[in-house]
């Protein structure tokens, strides 16, 4: 049984409260969450794009898998090949959380490399899939838009562990692409049940639960309320002065404003302002593709002659 402490870093780490994980201290060697914290410690702050931080925490001469696959996806591409082999180590093994780390960060790094048969083969393969394997496998078949095979994973790993916060974060996602009802009959209810029931846990700030309740109320059209929810999950992350996730919040803030009544300046200053921070976003991407494409095409569009009328 994991202890209160390593309980609610776990508990932080789902719901991306990441800058608040980065200041957890680490206790003695000796203690039997000493692996465990510095594991989701690096890892919420690879999830703050600062690999650097995250391997300054791996002993050098570990043999731990969990703590070398954390330093291997700490390396980019260059990384791959050694998740690849610890992948290959553990293969067999008794199932334990450290090997699901192995499973999870590797899959997540074929994931980043365009591999995603070997990322669905990596947790698919697994002798016994863990909740979070479940989680990110889902979560890859819902980007390849399956997700009905998402919602049969879910539901199958649910019926064994339906107090997992994990498959339930998943499972709020899910009902984001489909816009499932739930028992109340509103599209995106389960959703915003999830995101809202976490949001009163006093122990837990988190920008991306914010975001997420934000995105489902503007899917439903109550503009006002995600705008409220955006604005909080900015004010956090300016706090805490973090960027990554920033985007997240401009994209879904650009969305709101547009779809207001008389915003459109708004939203052109939040777009500008998403394009000149975050200019790798997807959505920033996207729209810059399509744009180039519009004005390639119009460039080589001639006018036909006008027509004149014959006598």
């Amino acid at each position: 049984m994991d202890s209160s402490d390593l309980y609610y870093i776990k508990q932080r780490f789902v719901l991306g409260a990441y800058p608040a994980l980065t200041q957890v201290s680490v206790p003695d060697a000796s203690s039997p969450d000493y692996i465990p914290i510095i594991v989701y410690k690096a890892r919420a702050f690879l999830a703050l794009n600062d690999p650097d931080s995250a391997l300054a925490l791996i002993p050098e001469d570990t043999d731990n898998v969990a703590l070398r696959a954390v330093s291997a996806f700490a390396k980019g591409e260059e990384g791959l090949e050694a998740l690849r082999d610890l992948c290959v180590e553990v293969e067999g093994e008794e199932f334990t959380w450290e090997i699901e780390v192995v499973q999870v960060l590797a899959a997540t790094a074929f994931m980043r490399a365009g591999e995603v048969e070997e990322a669905v083969e990596t947790l698919s393969g697994a002798d016994r899939a863990g909740d979070e394997t479940c989680a990110i496998l889902s979560q890859i078949y819902m980007s390849l838009s399956r997700p009905s095979v998402a919602q049969k994973i879910l539901t199958s790993a649910l019926k064994a562990t339906p107090d997992s916060l994990v498959l339930q974060q998943a499972e709020a996602v899910l009902s984001l692409v489909t816009a499932a009802q739930g028992l109340s009959g509103e599209p995106y209810s389960p959703a915003i049940s999830f995101y809202t029931e976490q949001l009163a846990n006093p122990s837990v700030s988190s920008a991306a639960v914010l975001v997420g309740r934000g995105i489902a109320r503007i899917m439903r059209g109550d503009l006002s309320a995600a705008r409220s929810d955006l604005e909080e999950a900015e004010n956090i992350l300016t706090r805490a002065q973090s960027k990554p996730g920033m985007g997240e919040v401009l994209a879904a803030m650009t969305v709101t404003a547009g779809l207001g009544s008389g915003k459109r300046g708004e939203a052109e200053e939040l777009w500008s302002r998403l394009c000149s921070e975050h200019p790798s976003h997807p959505m920033v991407v996207d729209l810059s593709t399509k744009a180039e494409l519009f004005d390639s095409c119009a460039a080589k569009f001639q006018l036909p002659p006008r027509a004149v009328a014959s006598a």
